[in-house]
């Protein structure tokens, strides 16, 4: 299907997409896209640099050891 697709069809089609959008357009769509592949990038090495939880750590739960016991009210109930 693109097999056939040369350099004159490909000028014919920037042409099109320069007249339709104009270059202003075009070069902040290229930084916003490039910008947008940045920050991705950038995201996945911080993803791949911290260490991962795991599941079956029990060692952050909370420590139910030092509660405050519920005392029994005062009020007489006459």
């Amino acid at each position: 299907m693109f097999a056939n697709i040369g350099p004159v069809q490909l000028l014919i089609v920037l042409v099109i997409v320069l007249a339709i959008f104009g270059t202003k357009r075009l070069r902040t769509l290229g930084s916003d896209l490039g910008s947008a592949v940045k920050g991705f990038r950038s995201a996945i090495n911080e993803a791949e640099k911290e260490p991962t939880e795991q599941i079956g750590d029990q060692s952050s739960d909370a420590s139910f050891d030092n509660t405050p016991v519920d005392e029994p009210s005062k009020e007489n109930h006459s």
